[in-house]
């Protein structure tokens, strides 16, 4: 049996709140690389979803998808959710 195990590789939000103006995108690996963008809230937004075989390819999805719209927005999430939430607490 393979491994299931979801890695989160990357995390990133524009910055903006609202359902109308966030958006989200995360890169996670599995058997493959996997990109996923949200626009909008968690409750209403509406998700797309692209699978790579290799980094490289992923990480230039994410880039075109930072790119299309206010790319100096962008903020990097990604150490933030990989941390435990002890150590959230910690600070």
């Amino acid at each position: 049996m393979y491994d299931q195990t979801v890695a989160l590789v990357g995390r990133w939000w524009n910055g903006k709140w609202g359902r109308l103006v966030r958006r989200d995108i995360w890169l996670t690996r599995q058997t493959v690389w996997h990109v996923r963008a949200r626009q909008g809230d968690g409750e209403t937004g509406r998700e797309l979803h692209w699978s790579y075989a290799s980094e490289a390819e992923a990480r230039a999805m994410v880039e075109r998808l930072m790119r299309a719209e206010h790319p100096e927005d962008w903020r990097d999430l990604t150490e933030i959710t990989r941390r435990s939430p002890t150590s959230r607490n910690d600070r």
